[in-house]
């Protein structure tokens, strides 16, 4: 039995390739190879169904924090707009839309390093109204939040926590000064003791390499993710990141498919980026490890329309 099918027929079991083996596969097969076994991993491990979710930016911009690739930072000059918390008005149109629209997971996401214990209550407060209105299921993105904040939002009806680790642990502190990974990792622990699921995933094409790009996958599987969304870098305006060249549409299918390797018992969710991405490439992702997708806009960036999105994955025999 060759590397590849040995490393493919372990991880249906749900056994993960290790990093030394995914970066090995890399060099020795074709990628359409490589993509194929990812993509039979995904079928046997998360079947057809689309992991859908939309989020909302519900705090926006003076973050404290100094991560290089984020335009709400105040260390950098972006133009981002500035808000406390969205209007209720706003708010609901958007849960009704994608209600609507049969997206699964909603989430609120809100700028800065954690949210106040007053804040967390007002949010709190959204989120109960959201279950009077919406079956839909919800989740939360609100920073480095300690355990009574997380069990407050898990009493509130919030199912699933979101707290991205962003890239590998010996990469990260090139990207970020203000907050460690050991911090996320803490975040996460207490999220999962509180009764709630982790969505965990990061951003590429910072400058990583494939390597931090499959540690961070691993550390987030690790820690208990259920949800690994992948973002690509979109270089914004003003921050440190702003001219770092694009990945090659090759790399990033090659990124997603040893992913899947990686973590296969995990949804690998397509976030914020993939507008850049022809629909070649889109699909062949999507046929390549990939069973989730982030839909609508994203926080300071226009994302993908939520018809089309569902229109393209029916069209790959995707149930949505």
């Amino acid at each position: 039995m060759d590397l590849l099918t040995e490393i493919k027929e372990k991880a249906i079991t749900g056994t993960p390739c290790s990093i030394d083996d995914a970066l090995k596969i890399s060099r020795l097969y074709n990628i359409n190879d490589i993509c194929d076994a990812a993509d039979e991993v995904r079928r046997a491990t998360q079947g057809n169904a689309i992991d859908s979710c939309s989020i909302v930016n519900a705090r926006s911009g003076r973050c404290t924090e100094d991560c290089k690739w984020c335009a709400q930072s105040r260390h950098f000059s972006t133009g981002c707009n500035e808000y406390e918390i969205i209007p209720e008005t706003d708010l609901f149109n958007a849960v009704e839309v994608n209600t609507s629209k049969g997206v699964k997971r909603f989430s609120l996401v809100t700028s800065g390093r954690k949210v106040s214990k007053e804040d967390i209550r007002r949010f709190c407060d959204l989120y109960r109204k959201i279950s009077a209105k919406s079956h839909i299921h919800l989740c939360a993105s609100m920073g480095l939040l300690d355990k009574e904040q997380l069990q407050q939002l898990r009493d509130a009806g919030v199912t699933r926590y979101h707290c991205n680790l962003e890239t590998g642990p010996s990469y990260f502190p090139e990207l970020c000064t203000t907050h460690s990974m050991v911090d996320k990792l803490q975040t996460i622990r207490w999220a999962r003791e509180v009764g709630m699921e982790v969505c965990s995933g990061g951003i590429i094409g910072m400058g990583e390499t494939m390597r931090d790009r499959l540690e961070m996958a691993a550390t987030a599987r690790d820690a208990g993710a259920c949800s690994i969304p992948v973002n690509i870098l979109n270089p914004i305006k003003g921050t440190p990141l702003e001219n770092t060249p694009p990945m090659s549409e090759e790399d990033i299918i090659l990124t997603v498919a040893l992913i899947r390797l990686v973590a296969p018992a995990c949804a690998l969710r397509f976030a914020g980026g993939r507008l850049r991405l022809s629909e070649k490439a889109t699909r062949r992702i999507m046929r390549g490890g990939m069973n989730g997708a982030l839909v609508g806009d994203m926080l300071t960036t226009v994302g993908n329309n939520i018809d089309s999105d569902r229109e393209l994955f029916e069209d790959m025999d995707f149930k949505w």
